[in-house]
């Protein structure tokens, strides 16, 4: 079976990782088949929204720790290696993927599996899914952008307390907390979040792409600095077609309909 299933409907690029009997735990393998549907994603006009999922009883697991040797004796493991050639590489092409990402965390997410949803957009959670800063557990510090994006979003007493603990948190809290969009019932998840997708994929593509730049900067730029890029992206929207369509949509008082360009 392949570690990744991948498959388009309208507009939505579902994107499945599929090790169930492993929590979808990472091997290179994965990571290589994933690198290539976000390249299709961003590379397919067809494609205007992505919904990433785990199949089974959880979303991910991080990376599959039975591939390392940490018995005594052994040879030092250079995690570097693997943060720089996959997981850092796969969150920034997340990040700036000019297409919305939504993930349905159908299960426990822990270690990078737990950052790997972070990075994604719109983040909805089963009832029963969780999130686990494992990497204390095992000597670790969070990776995959766990580091920036925990703080950004709880805070960080929250982001100090999830890392160095390393307790589970229910998807209940972690909406509270604001670090995730929203929890779906187990038997509803799918489809709010198809839905949610679809919505987006429907929606103005160049839009989306320039508010996901916006965003991505305003943590790190001054008032100054983010008022200045609004502009420019503004600007840019403004030159879109889809924003003209909005506009006709509007003053006509009937639905839009975005072309993505």
């Amino acid at each position: 079976m392949p570690t990744i299933l991948v498959s388009l409907d309208s507009g939505v690029l579902a994107i499945t990782l599929n090790r169930p009997e492993k929590l979808n735990a990472f091997t290179p393998e994965m990571h290589e088949a994933l690198r290539a549907a976000f390249a299709r994603a961003e590379d397919e006009p067809a494609v205007r929204a992505v919904l990433l999922t785990g199949a089974g009883r959880g979303f991910c697991a991080g990376a599959d720790l039975s591939t390392r040797d940490g018995s005594p004796g052994a040879a030092p493991i250079d995690l570097a290696v693997s943060l720089g050639s996959n997981w850092n590489p796969l969150i920034r092409r997340m990040r700036a993927l000019p297409k919305p990402i939504v993930c349905a965390v159908n299960g426990p997410a822990a270690g990078a599996g737990a950052n790997l949803a972070l990075a994604c957009d719109i983040v909805l959670a089963a009832r029963s899914a969780s999130f686990l800063q494992a990497f204390s557990r095992i000597g670790l510090i969070p990776d995959a952008g766990g580091t920036y994006f925990l703080p950004r979003l709880v805070g960080t007493a929250r982001a100090m307390g999830l890392a160095l603990l390393a307790d589970k948190l229910t998807a209940e809290d972690a909406e509270q907390w604001g670090l995730i969009w929203k929890v779906a019932e187990d038997e509803r998840l799918m489809d709010e979040a198809f839905s949610i997708a679809r919505n987006l994929a429907a929606g103005p593509t160049k839009g989306y792409a320039l508010l996901k730049r916006a965003m991505n900067a305003s943590a790190l730029n001054s008032l100054d600095a983010q008022l200045d890029l609004e502009r420019d992206l503004q600007r840019e929207a403004g030159f879109s077609e889809d924003y003209r369509e909005g506009v006709r949509a509007f003053m006509e008082k009937r639905a839009p309909a975005f072309k993505g360009r």
